[in-house]
């Protein structure tokens, strides 16, 4: 009997790099000359997932976004984890935005994977939906090469991790 070989395929951001990439962007924002007098603020809440940026006006929330994204690309943070959401326009002309960290592989998308993969026709290749994560067997490890190489040529939406190749 052969022996079967095996791939996890995850997703999700280092909460630690993202602290850090919004410690680094408060810090831009409080040298920038465009931000001098404003009342702006950046927090990550780590429990949630998610990055809430408020600002005197759009126009600022914007130039925040832009300089929080660029932390986040310096710092390794793969951007299509990125969801953000809508611009909450508040009194007083203020606004507010909420940028929500995905985590794991929505379910949606895990099962458009599974499709893909299968519509490879390798032989012997399944696929299994394992909570947030994907596990890719087979007993030939050409075989896995091929998906890992599919994978990544394709675009789900979320940055694709693998791990656990065996």
């Amino acid at each position: 009997m052969a022996k079967n070989h095996s791939f996890d395929v995850s997703t999700g951001v280092d909460l630690q790099e993202v602290d850090n990439a919004v410690n680094q962007a408060r810090k831009e924002a409080a040298q920038r000359y465009d931000f001098k007098g404003a009342d702006i603020s950046l927090d990550f809440d780590r429990d949630a997932g998610a990055v809430k940026l408020d600002a005197d006006d759009e126009y600022r929330l914007k130039a925040l976004y832009e300089i929080l994204v660029s932390k986040f690309a310096k710092r390794g943070v793969p951007l299509k984890n990125l969801e953000p959401g809508d611009v909450d326009h508040g009194t007083m002309g203020r606004a507010r935005q909420v940028v929500a960290l995905k985590q794991a592989i929505p379910q949606d998308t895990a099962k458009e994977i599974v499709k893909r993969i299968k519509a490879l026709k390798l032989k012997k290749v399944q696929v299994q939906i394992q909570g947030d994560e994907l596990r890719v067997m087979s007993p030939e490890r050409d075989a896995l090469q091929q998906v890992i190489a599919f994978l990544k040529g394709e675009d789900f939406g979320v940055e694709l991790q693998f791990g656990n190749y065996r």
